[in-house]
């Protein structure tokens, strides 16, 4: 995995405000106030995006690859801006702190609200510097196997639009698409690791609600097994999807009350690995547990 350098990098590291830790609305805070009629007007060269606080207007994902279902079902966008200034990005981590009871939580998930001058500086970036503008909407790399696909979405006007590569930042042998996805390697380090290790303000997202993705367990058991932790769910509950090439996994929402009667400490960023349930009929399960954020349904 090659490792590019990060093109110049917008400095919304300067003035970050906090934003209130929970999923909903943002609360006031300093430096980040609604405008009022005596602001200044929106500047002529502004980059129009939705401004909804459940409107993505950029995202980076990473999708697929050769991980666990489990792992697959578990894992959140890496970024997300809303169209109020939001952000949600999950935190680069050295590694996977160890859990006595075998479990692994997810990375950290922390939230920050931007200005809108900060909004439109990494909009500016994303599209320029970070190849979003001059994209096309899929690149391939048929000598890359089991590797995840980045995907890249963006709502602005008139670069509306999913970008996914697959392979993003493999070394492969230089062809036309080299500079834009050399831009797009660039923009997905710089998303991965918006706080710059931490070293910007953030405050732990808090889920209103949670997906729990329950998986049959077919083979042996590989954990202990907890009892079914509900009297009002059962197994059933968990909807299968409809596409049938997806995951054969059920799903439901679940409530912050839902999770925590799981008996399960430190799930507030999801648990990745899988809790292992026995239910009424005996049949044994991998309950994952994954935070869902504001423009998510189950």
């Amino acid at each position: 995995m090659s490792k590019h350098p990060l093109l110049p990098v917008v400095t919304i590291a300067l003035t970050i405000a906090v934003a209130a830790c929970s999923g909903g609305a943002a609360s006031s805070t300093p430096g980040a106030s609604p405008a009022d009629a005596s602001a200044d007007p929106t500047p002529s060269d502004a980059i129009v995006h939705p401004t909804g606080p459940d409107e993505v207007v950029l995202r980076f994902d990473e999708v697929g690859g050769f991980v666990p279902m489990e792992w697959i079902a578990a894992r959140l966008p890496v970024f997300t801006l809303y169209g109020d200034g939001r952000v949600v990005f999950v935190q680069v981590m050295a590694e996977v702190p160890q859990r006595e009871d075998g479990l692994v939580a997810g990375a950290p998930v922390r939230t920050a609200q931007l200005s809108e001058d900060q909004v439109q500086e990494l909009l500016r970036y994303a599209l320029t510097d970070g190849g979003l503008a001059i994209a096309k909407t899929e690149y391939t790399n048929q000598l890359v196997a089991d590797a995840p696909t980045a995907v890249f979405t963006i709502n602005a006007e008139n670069d509306s639009k999913t970008v996914s590569a697959y392979g993003l930042g493999i070394e492969s042998e230089p062809n036309a698409d080299t500079v834009v996805l050399n831009r797009l390697a660039a923009l997905a380090d710089r998303l991965r690791d918006f706080d710059q290790g931490g070293s910007l303000a953030s405050q732990p997202y808090v889920a209103e609600a949670y997906r729990g993705v329950l998986i049959e367990q077919q083979g042996g058991v590989g954990a202990p097994v907890r009892d079914w932790p509900w009297t009002t769910i059962t197994p059933a509950d968990f909807a299968l999807p409809a596409d049938p090439n997806a995951l054969p996994s059920g799903t439901r929402t679940l409530t912050p009350d839902e999770v925590a009667a799981v008996g399960v400490d430190g799930y507030e960023n999801g648990i990745t690995n899988g809790i292992w349930l026995r239910a009424d009929d005996d049949k044994v399960y991998a309950l994952v547990i994954r935070p869902l954020l504001r423009d998510e349904n189950a």
